[in-house]
């Protein structure tokens, strides 16, 4: 494992086909629609409980965040002990979005390449505010070394969708997968999986695939099930 850089644990829940969302629409959240379908909202609390122990700085995005209705929450929220680092270059989050993550949060890393991102506005308004600020593109590798040298982050627990998730896999960034197994199937092409962005095309691509040591396999309550592993980093292909 490289010492410059914070140990990750790419943690989320999935359904059996590896899905991460009940669909191709962002009206579908899988914390509100998972509460309502028998069969799954029986043990969803079991997930719930196992985030509660991850690490005390939590990687997003703003897209999820503005998508679990950050931006239009209303009432005043609960200061919890975890810090986040959320990715926001559109911007998805509004000013209002960044106020609400500022009261809830320990610290708000808001990590972007978008110097009008309303982040800056608020940053003199609350002192826990920090932005990570890159020119072109974002260093997910550079990210976290930033994280643990200067923030002192040493174990940062990521939990983006399928594109961001497929970079921090391909450049070798992930050392944990930690997966929690809903009982149910959701299919559809468009709908989000728990690892997206370019497929491989040939070969020479092989190499990009990470292979998995199991450490622990739980089963959970309601047929819901925990799997945690680490990546093995080295890909060797025999010759054919």
């Amino acid at each position: 494992m490289n010492k410059k850089r914070a140990e990750t644990t790419l943690f989320l829940i999935e359904f059996l086909d590896g899905k991460i969302s009940t669909g191709d629409s962002d009206k579908l959240d899988v914390d509100l629609d998972f509460k309502r379908i028998a069969g799954v909202k029986e043990g969803l609390n079991q997930y719930y409980e196992i985030e509660k122990t991850t690490d005390p700085f939590s990687f997003n995005t703003g897209r999820v965040m503005a998508k679990i209705g950050i931006n239009a929450r209303e009432k005043e929220p609960t200061k919890m002990g975890c810090s986040f680092i959320v990715l926001d270059n559109k911007p998805h989050l509004t000013e209002k979005g960044i106020e609400y993550l500022a009261k809830w949060v320990k610290v708000l890393y808001l990590v972007t390449t978008n110097k009008e991102h309303p982040a800056f506005k608020l940053k003199s308004k609350f002192n826990n505010i920090e932005i990570i600020f890159y020119e072109m593109k974002i260093d997910l590798y550079d990210l976290l070394c930033k994280m643990k040298i200067k923030y002192g982050a040493k174990k940062i627990t990521i939990q983006s969708g399928e594109t961001i998730n497929s970079s921090w896999i391909r450049e070798g960034l992930i050392d944990h997968v930690s997966i929690v197994i809903a009982p149910c199937l959701i299919g559809g092409k468009a709908t989000q999986s728990f690892v997206g962005g370019e497929s491989l095309h040939d070969e020479e691509d092989l190499k990009k695939i990470k292979s998995l040591k199991l450490l622990k396999c739980e089963i959970l309550k309601d047929s819901y099930i925990h799997l945690f592993y680490d990546l093995i980093k080295e890909t060797k292909i025999d010759k054919k």
